[in-house]
């Protein structure tokens, strides 16, 4: 394990995605930096980024937070470049994304494995060339009736969702701090199976 930890958010760049479900991701990310005072808006290898040190604790991270630019399903595209630019091992690495097959509000943690059809975690592991870099999925559910998926991901939290995903953003920040701190087993043990 190296010194730096590289967390990833997943979404589409843009003011129009910026609520919606397929930006879970981003919307995570962007909490995990406002509650530890990081910026997120040095423009790299297509990706917004910020770095610094995360207080846990007691104990001292870097961290290298990241916002793929190039839209989810091409996020490999500046996600490995940075992986490699940083020597980001992938065991350093994890990635927050939206889970169509996840119940709506529930997150799991995953040490590796597939992309399990998520287009933006396909991309990563195409152009990282492996699979067992840690993820937060957090589930958004399936679209409703006979609705496209991709028209679905794309539209905004209603509020009732809101209600479910305000604490949720919360427990993903709690997700990654106790990753950061102890590891992916200990945060698979303590997160997953539970819902907001």
């Amino acid at each position: 394990m190296g010194e730096l930890k590289m967390i990833v958010g997943l979404g589409n760049p843009g003011p129009q995605y910026a609520k919606n479900r397929h930006n879970i991701g981003f919307q995570c990310l962007e909490r995990f930096a406002l509650q530890h005072r990081l910026g997120i808006d040095k423009l790299q290898m297509k990706a917004l980024t910020g770095s610094g040190v995360v207080l846990l604790d007691g104990g001292r991270h870097k961290v290298l937070l990241a916002k793929p630019l190039t839209y989810m399903n091409a996020s490999g595209e500046a996600v490995a470049p940075l992986a490699r630019y940083y020597h980001v091992e992938p065991a350093d690495l994890l990635v927050i994304h939206d889970d169509l097959d996840l119940v709506s509000g529930k997150l799991r943690l995953r040490a590796g494995g597939s992309s399990g059809g998520q287009n933006g975690i396909k991309s990563i592991i195409d152009r990282l060339g492996v699979q067992d870099f840690a993820r937060a999925r957090v589930g958004i559910g399936r679209p409703p009736g006979r609705m496209d998926p991709a028209d679905y991901v794309l539209q905004n939290f209603s509020p009732q969702e809101e209600e479910i995903f305000g604490p949720l953003r919360e427990r993903v920040v709690e997700a990654i701090g106790c990753w950061l701190v102890a590891g992916i087993e200990v945060a698979m043990n303590k997160f997953n199976g539970e819902r907001v």
